[in-house]
């Protein structure tokens, strides 16, 4: 049973006109106003020899496909949810995404680790995850932005937190879950691909206004989340809470399925992202996260989040914001955040990393709002 809580703001924030019109589709998902894209998605027929097909011919008949799921997502915009109409095909283009994520778990790549281990013979690679999912908590989330949080402020964001993370940051709040010390099983709940659509039912139907996947973080877990919306029968937004630090290939599978991105975008430095979170895989983080983030800015709403570390306004926040500004500004919302407080490896060794041992300052904080008004970034609605 969920508490019911009421945020004025949830309200009050679909009055600025720029949320209205950045966030449109996710708004009228979020009111079943629209089908959500994985209803669509698994709505459009593919072909029925999946299994037999390589590779690269499947990935060959998956991008023909997301170009009929781009149109029937501009047909069926504010048309309402109609489930006689939307019915799954057997195979459906959702089937032929699942099955390349089976493909990827097995050679793994789902990150751009791109560790290549056979995690369903149970190797591991820098997730430390095998072909096991397990889910730390899931609950009503009363603490996520505004629009995040139900239309009249109460039923929340259906937060499903998985463990392990592709990252490790130092400062993690999450590092229990993230990078659990003893068994990943001693953790979470084991959740298959039936057990976590339940999961997101149980969630929407008690009032949540999305299904808010997280960590930790969902990118390791992207097939069992991909497998799960083929058994989820209610509508609801999909909301994808990473770091970014995802494949091409993972992004080509969830560019269609994902309503709202909630990414974080934490570093410019690489250097700063190798210390301060371990990004050592194929590419740097700046590569990947511009890419990503571009990527999903084209295809889906989103609200970007960045926390301001201590003594990094210059080599992190304001090239952060300035990219935003000149490559995506006029269709995303910032969340500019000042939460960060020394946590984890940080807290233990504060003389290890000096320059994040203490919060950032209000100056530091102001200087970053205002160089986001500067470059008429919009963050008002959801710092």
């Amino acid at each position: 049973m969920w508490i019911k809580v009421l945020r004025p703001d949830a309200i009050s924030v679909w009055r600025d006109p720029e949320v209205a019109r950045r966030l449109k589709w996710y708004r009228s998902v979020m009111l079943n106003e629209t089908p959500a894209k994985f209803v669509i998605v698994r709505s459009i027929e593919a072909p029925s020899n999946l299994g037999d097909l390589d590779e690269e011919e499947l990935w060959r008949i998956h991008d023909e496909l997301r170009k009929v799921a781009e149109e029937r997502f501009e047909e069926e915009f504010g048309k309402g949810v109609y489930w006689e109409k939307l019915r799954p095909e057997n195979p459906s283009y959702l089937d032929i995404k699942i099955e390349l994520a089976k493909r990827i778990l097995r050679r793994c790549r789902f990150c751009e680790w791109r560790c290549g281990v056979d995690r369903v013979a149970g190797q591991r690679g820098v997730c430390k995850l095998t072909d096991r999912a397990y889910v730390a908590s899931f609950f009503h989330h009363h603490g996520e932005e505004a629009p995040l949080i139900g239309i009249e402020g109460e039923g929340g964001s259906g937060t499903i937190f998985f463990v392990s993370c592709n990252l490790n940051c130092v400062f993690c709040q999450n590092w229990d879950i993230s990078h659990p010390r003893g068994r990943f099983e001693d953790s979470g709940i084991e959740a298959d691909a039936k057990k976590l659509a339940l999961i997101a039912r149980k969630l929407r139907l008690d009032g949540a206004a999305n299904i808010n996947y997280v960590g930790g973080d969902p990118t390791p877990n992207t097939w069992v989340i991909i497998e799960s919306l083929k058994y989820l029968d209610v509508n609801t937004p999909i909301l994808w809470n990473s770091n970014m630090y995802l494949s091409m290939e993972t992004m080509k599978l969830l560019l269609d399925l994902v309503d709202i991105w909630l990414p974080d975008f934490k570093y410019w430095d690489d250097e700063c992202a190798r210390r301060l979170s371990n990004v050592r895989g194929k590419i740097g983080y700046r590569e990947a996260a511009i890419r990503n983030h571009l990527l999903a800015s084209r295809y889906g709403d989103m609200i970007i989040r960045h926390l301001v570390l201590p003594n990094h306004i210059e080599c992190d926040t304001k090239p952060i914001l300035k990219w935003i500004a000149e490559n995506i500004g006029d269709r995303v919302l910032v969340n500019i955040m000042g939460q960060y407080r020394p946590e984890y490896l940080v807290q233990l060794d504060p003389e290890g990393y000096p320059d994040i041992a203490r919060r950032p300052a209000r100056e530091e904080m102001l200087e970053a709002y205002a160089y986001a008004d500067e470059l008429g970034i919009v963050y008002r609605p959801v710092s």
